[in-house]
Order: C-alpha cells, then sequence, then structure tokens
C-alpha cells in the first residue's frame, strides 16, 4: 500500500488511495458483520478501555467512520496550495495522548445520538453501523484526495491522511473488541499493514535515532533511539515482534515487560528496550 518518499531529514511514507479505500471498507464492512453476533450481555462487557464497556467501544468506532464523511460536510474542503503545510500521520499519532478526556465525552454524546436515533440493544448499534458505512462509502471520491485539506484537532490533514488514521483506528479496536467479547473480527491485510506501518512510523518520530531497529515482519522495520548507529551488517541493537504485539504494543494495550516475558518481543542489545518510548498512540 504505502511507498516511501524524502522529505528532509526523515522518510515519510505515501498511502496509495484506492488501496487504502480498499482497506477501509473491507474492516468496515468486518466490524458491521461482527456486531451483528452480540447480544446484551456481551455489550455490558468491559472493552479493556478505560471506563468503557463494548457498548461505548462500539458507540466510539461508528463515530470513528463516520469522522471523515462529518468534517467534508461541515468543512468544505480548502485546495492544498503551494504553501499549505499539512499534518502528517506520524504528528497525528503522537497527539493524541492528551484528548483522552475530550475523546471520552464526544463517544458518550455518540451513545446517547445512537440510542435515540436507532434505539437500545445489539440490533440497534448494528444499524448504526451499517448506517454509517453507507455514508463512508458515499465520500470516496473525496476522501482519498490528497489535494484537499481537513480540519482536525492536530491541524489541517490530507483527506487521504484522515482515511489513514479511520484505518488505524478500526484495526485496533476490531483488535479490542476481539479480546473484550469474543468476536472473530478479521483483520484485513491492507488495514492492518496500514496501522503497522503508520505506528512504526510514528514511534521513529517520537523517538529519533538509529541506535535502535523495531523490525515488524512482514510490514515495517524502522530505526530509533538515540545512541550509536551502525553502518552495516546486523545492527547490535534490534526488537522483533509480529503485527498484533505490536499493535498492542504501540498503544498501549500490553506493555513492554509482559510481551517480553510472554516471548512476543524478542529483543537484543542493551539499547534494545522500548518501555520509555511506548506508547506511540495512547
Amino acid at each position: 500500500m504505502p511507498t516511501a518518499k524524502r522529505s528532509g531529514a526523515r522518510r515519510a511514507r505515501t498511502y496509495d488511495p484506492g488501496r487504502t479505500w480498499t482497506a477501509l471498507t473491507a474492516q468496515v464492512r468486518a466490524l458491521a458483520a461482527a456486531a451483528r453476533e452480540l447480544d446484551e450481555r456481551r455489550l455490558a462487557l468491559p472493552s479493556g478501555l478505560p471506563g468503557w464497556d463494548v457498548r461505548l467501544l462500539l458507540a466510539h468506532v461508528v463515530d470513528q467512520i463516520e469522522a471523515t464523511p462529518r468534517l467534508l460536510a461541515e468543512h468544505p474542503p480548502a485546495a492544498a496550495g503551494a504553501g499549505s503545510r499539512a499534518v502528517d500521520l506520524s504528528a497525528w499519532a503522537v497527539s493524541t495522548a492528551g484528548i483522552a478526556d475530550r475523546l471520552d465525552d464526544r463517544t458518550r454524546r455518540e451513545a446517547d445520538r445512537v440510542a435515540a436515533e436507532y434505539g437500545e440493544g445489539p440490533a440497534a448499534l448494528a444499524a448504526a453501523l451499517d448506517a454509517a458505512a453507507a455514508r463512508l462509502a458515499a465520500v470516496e471520491a473525496e476522501a482519498v484526495r490528497t489535494d484537499h485539506l481537513l480540519p482536525h484537532h492536530s491541524g489541517p490533514m490530507t483527506a487521504l491522511d484522515m482515511t489513514v488514521t479511520r484505518l488505524v483506528e478500526l484495526v485496533v479496536h476490531s483488535d479490542d473488541l476481539n479480546r473484550a467479547a469474543g468476536l472473530g473480527i478479521p483483520l484485513d491485510r491492507g488495514a492492518l499493514a496500514a496501522a503497522v506501518r503508520v505506528l512504526a512510523d510514528a514511534l521513529a518520530v517520537k523517538a529519533p535515532g538509529a541506535a535502535v531497529e523495531v523490525r515488524i515482519p512482514p510490514y515495517a522495520a524502522i530505526q530509533c533511539i538515540e545512541g550509536p548507529r551502525h553502518t552495516r551488517g546486523t545492527p547490535p541493537n534490534v526488537v522483533e515482534t509480529d503485527p498484533l504485539t505490536w499493535l498492542r504494543l504501540a498503544t498501549g494495550r500490553t506493555d513492554w515487560g509482559t510481551a517480553l516475558a510472554e516471548g512476543a518481543v524478542a529483543a537484543s542489545g542493551e539499547r534494545a528496550d522500548l518501555t520509555a518510548v511506548l506508547p506511540v498512540l495512547a
């Protein structure tokens, strides 16, 4: 999905609009289908996120799916001129930690809106997800543009990058729902790849350097952490993990010590400890 380009001193990725959209719609469909399997008991289960049950998490998912259509409707996109400066995906990822209270308030208001519009219970949430998916599908042509900027809490963002952020949100929350409610939501390969790369690149921005190489095969490998850098051969400090473990580490769903103790992370070298720089997106 992504290609890479030089942007000043660091390497930035760009994402293919067609593949991004295909991955996003596949993940939305998978989530909507899984919601139909829920019952009242599972809606009341803790989601794993502080203060949220599964019902609130699903209301948040509805809001995340509708974010791009809503922004396009409320704020007609401004053309990105030669002097425009858009917030990139790494800046978005590291900016999320400070908005937890605002996000909680918005999610609770969204849950009230869903209940008022669709009713209570699993069928109502499934209907809300279907409606959100339909609204998203209607804005495809605008949602994958790189020459339009949309407002965002972290600053103006291209419509395509905004769409990529939806991929990250939906992949992470699909995993949350699988663990909390025993669902089997498949993670679309393209969506998972994008989420892994966005969060890996954000780590490289948050902790710049080249002392540690972080590998998440088959999707990403980045260098980070200040210190001596290697020029060839196997680097002295290497961290390697699988895509799902990386998502959970990068978003605070699991901690470094736990992942290391469970054998989900391999780390070699005296600097190969990411405790101080995780999570990336919280």
